[in-house]
């Protein structure tokens, strides 16, 4: 049967032996005329004008009754819909055309097949208008039953992370769903079996072996005798739950009831795996806004890989023009690791800004990491890239999958997963351009108080220089006009002294404490000189091994170059008291983006994490014991360091050393 030809087209198209129906039919698949391994279109096909071409095989129970070639005469290939729409179609024309066949009848098995498939489009339709899971569960069991024209039935949903069979949905049951316990996914139970050999079951009398044995009775007041189970799978073929129909009739199911609800079982996948990636979205846009970044991405990972039925998930971000850094993932032990954005599978998907699938991560030599794949299973892995826009000029990072079976993703995985990345790179977006906001805010709320402290400290300093130079003026005076007394009276002239020295160590202390007050004049810094001032000034032991990688070459910095090596010289007291007096303190500089990032590391005891997000507050800021001077404070610290335009950020483990490391913006104009 053909339709839809052009006048000029020729009918002398007979298949080809090794053409696209042959392999579709051989694979018992789709085939397209585009594509990697594609075959070209019939000559014939091509002279009327034919430039794309899908073909289905017909197949019912890898009995092949025929092909459906679909053609395109235009630029345009065929959409995701037009696919998924005929992928349904081709099931129910086998299945016609097999019935028709087998009944000699094939008219009223196409009649009989147009009306199922009206039923099953109504049925459809009534599916998809359900906003939420329970409801649409429940709409598939009574549309199941009245296929069937049963009144008794269960519908279980499949819990991946359990490999349990939850009931959901109840019909002819006083009792409520969920009030019966879980099945697991065995042979132990019917629906279970259905479940793990992915096939449906008809059963004509359960109390016959070997079904008696397992089957497991609804929670209703007559007794069962026949059973219907169908598997319920989604598009990239995982298992969405079980239809399970049963009546108190023996032979109560024909096998047309069977192909009615495995049809129904297609319709109702898509629904269900459309239904639970809204839940999914909405349950992501609630926590949005009221949670901190990391759990927010947590939850992503972990809805996708339940969505789309995975073992592991990660989400890489852009560190570095050619970095990848690990930012949440289903393995938290491996956070913080790093890949090639060039060299690496994960870091593909970010290049070309579109989704990459593996087959075999294990034969794949872009796959960077073959020892952790054997360690965690992975076989099949697909990667995205994470675009909170699409104008944006480069991706923040890449979202990817792994599978421990050898798994095709399909559109619908692909897309699904896309989706999901697009949110959490708008979460990483969101999560950034808060802690700017926030970081700004704090930068001038902590200028306009430095600001004006230190007008007050300004003062002061001016009114305690005066009282100390009047005290330095009387001290001379005396010593001017009263030798002889001072002479006779060695205890004054010691007395005296005393007070000199008093004063010039009360100026002292003063100024230093007031420094960090002093106002901020920014300009071009190298960084190794404040290094190495900060480091004379340390005046580290001989224990104290000091080692400086990198730090040269820096490009100059826009800070202040007093208050730079103030803060250094704090890093490098902390990290020497950390250690004891006894370690090695390494400190580090390299190019990261528009900053350089200069780390400080110790070998000493480490810092609880309960108490590293408290070090940079201002309660942290205390005296000094060993010098009986205001301490200049990791508060002090981090306050320089916003106000340079920076940031800073501590990585320690007890036991294990700490490492404090200071971006600085580079400076341009230099």
């Amino acid at each position: 049967v053909s339709a839809g030809e052009p006048p000029e087209a020729s009918f002398d198209d007979f298949p080809r032996p090794d053409g696209l129906g042959a392999r579709a039919i051989q694979r018992e698949r789709r085939c397209m005329s585009y594509g990697p391994g594609a075959i070209d279109i019939h000559p014939a096909k091509k002279q009327a004008g034919a430039t794309a071409l899908a073909c289905w095989p017909l197949v019912v129970g890898h009995e092949a009754v025929g092909a459906l070639y679909v053609y395109r005469c235009d630029s345009r290939r065929f959409s995701d819909t037009e696919l998924l729409i005929l992928d349904n179609f081709v099931q129910f024309a086998a299945i016609a055309i097999h019935d028709g066949r087998k009944t000699g009848g094939l008219s009223r098995a196409l009649g009989r097949k147009v009306r199922q498939l009206e039923t099953l489009n109504r049925a459809s339709n009534l599916i998809s208008s359900r906003t939420n899971l329970e409801e649409t569960l429940q709409e598939i069991l009574f549309i199941g039953l009245d296929l069937t024209a049963a009144q008794y039935g269960s519908f279980e949903t499949f819990d991946r992370r359990r490999n349990l069979l939850v009931t959901r949905a109840l019909a002819g049951s006083k009792e409520p769903p969920g009030s019966e316990p879980p099945l697991p996914v065995d042979e132990l139970s019917v629906v279970g079996w259905a479940a793990l050999h992915r096939q449906s079951v008809r059963i004509d009398d359960i109390r016959r072996p070997p079904w008696r044995n397992i089957y497991h009775r609804l929670p209703v007041e007559r007794d069962m005798r026949s059973e219907l189970v169908v598997p319920i799978f989604g598009t990239g073929g995982a298992l969405e739950g079980i239809l399970n129909i049963e009546s108190p009739q023996p032979n109560a199911f024909s096998e047309r009831d069977r192909q009615l609800l495995e049809s129904l079982g297609v319709h109702a996948g898509h629904a269900i795996q459309e239904i639970r990636l809204l839940d999914a979205l909405q349950d992501i846009a609630e926590h949005l806004l009221n949670t901190d970044g990391d759990a927010l991405l947590k939850l992503i990972v972990d809805r996708a890989c339940d969505l789309i039925n995975v073992s592991d998930g990660s989400i890489w971000l852009v560190s570095a023009p050619d970095t990848l850094v690990l930012r949440q993932s289903t393995d938290p032990t491996r956070h913080g690791e790093t890949l090639s954005l060039q060299n690496s599978f994960t870091g593909q998907a970010v290049r070309l800004r579109r989704p990459i699938a593996i087959d075999d991560v294990r034969l794949n030599p872009n796959f960077m990491r073959p020892e952790l794949a054997q360690e965690r299973g992975w076989v099949s892995a697909i990667v995205v890239p994470l675009l909170a826009s699409k104008d944006d000029a480069l991706p923040v990072g890449s979202f990817a999958l792994y599978a421990p079976e050898l798994r095709d993703f399909s559109d619908w995985d692909k897309k699904l997963l896309t989706v999901l990345a697009n949110h959490a790179a708008v979460a990483i977006r969101d999560a950034e351009q808060l802690r700017l906001l926030q970081q700004a805010r704090e930068r001038q709320a902590t200028a306009e108080t430095i600001a004006a402290v230190g007008d007050v400290a300004a003062n002061l300093l001016h009114q305690l220089n005066n009282k100390f130079g009047a005290i330095s003026v009387r001290v001379q005076g005396i010593e001017a006009k009263c030798p002889e007394a001072l002479e006779a009276w060695p205890y004054l002239q010691k007395s005296l002294g005393q007070i000199s020295a008093s004063v010039r160590q009360a100026q002292s202390i003063v100024h230093d404490s007031m420094a960090p007050l002093q106002p901020l004049k920014p300009q071009p810094v190298q960084v190794a000189d404040c290094l190495r001032n900060a480091l004379n000034r340390a005046n580290l032991p001989e224990t104290v091994v000091a080692e400086q990688r990198g730090l040269v070459d820096l490009p100059p910095v826009r800070a202040a170059g007093k208050q730079l090596e103030m803060v250094f010289y704090n890093l490098i007291d902390n990290a020497q008291q950390a250690m004891g007096g006894t370690g090695t303190l390494t400190i580090s500089g390299v190019v990261d983006g528009d900053c350089v990032a200069v780390s400080v590391a110790d070998t000493g005891v480490g810092i609880p994490p309960e108490r590293q997000a408290a070090i940079f507050e201002l309660a942290s800021a205390a005296t000094n014991r060993r010098t009986g001077r205001l301490s200049f404070g990791l508060w002090w610290v981090k306050t320089f360091v916003d106000r340079f335009g920076g940031r800073i950020e501590v990585d320690s483990k007890p036991g294990q050393g700490s490492t404090f490391t200071v971006w600085l913006p580079i400076e341009r104009n230099a």
